[in-house]
């Protein structure tokens, strides 16, 4: 304690924790999200007979939050992601590195960077260097478990739906 400087560690950042859990054998692609506690909190609602893949995310009554869908005829995979009738992010996979890479283009609210390890299913999304959530998968028996921790003060909702998008990309064959 003395002669030594006192270093003062910021304060863990305040989190949410979502859970994803996909159905193996859902129709449509339908599965919940739920919060930390286990309770149902946003519903994946996958759209049959598309020529593009599309999800819509809905809150725990089924209200539409945002609208999820591939860009067809791409060079590299492409999501779009709406709110109502105004684009929330378009998501891009990078065409180089042997780690999975996504640049997420917010329009006028910037860019957020998608970064990880496919092979040990964790990555992270953030902005500006620092992570804002963090995505840990876990192979269970039945079906795939997706745990989800995002900052405080982030936009849940659209954070959810790039979780979604870069899952979409990385299993393609599901």
């Amino acid at each position: 304690m003395f002669g030594r400087k006192h270093q003062e560690e910021a304060p863990p950042a305040v989190t949410s924790m979502f859970q994803m859990r996909q159905k193996m054998l859902s129709i449509g692609d339908d599965y919940w999200i739920e919060n930390g506690v286990g309770q149902k909190a946003f519903h994946v609602n996958g759209k049959l007979l598309r020529l593009r893949k599309t999800f819509v995310l809905e809150d725990a009554s089924g209200h539409e939050l945002l609208r999820i869908h591939s860009k067809i005829l791409r060079v590299r995979d492409t999501f779009v992601i709406d709110r109502g009738e105004e684009r929330a992010a378009t998501l891009h996979k990078s065409l180089i590195g042997f780690r999975d890479r996504f640049a997420i283009d917010l329009g006028d609210a910037g860019e957020l960077h998608a970064h990880g390890d496919i092979l040990e299913h964790e990555y992270s999304i953030s902005r500006d260097g620092t992570d804002i959530a963090q995505i840990n998968k876990h192979w269970m028996r039945v079906r795939d478990t997706y745990g989800v921790s995002i900052v405080q003060g982030e936009d849940v909702p659209l954070l959810l739906a790039i979780v979604i998008c870069i899952d979409t990309i990385s299993h393609e064959h599901r």
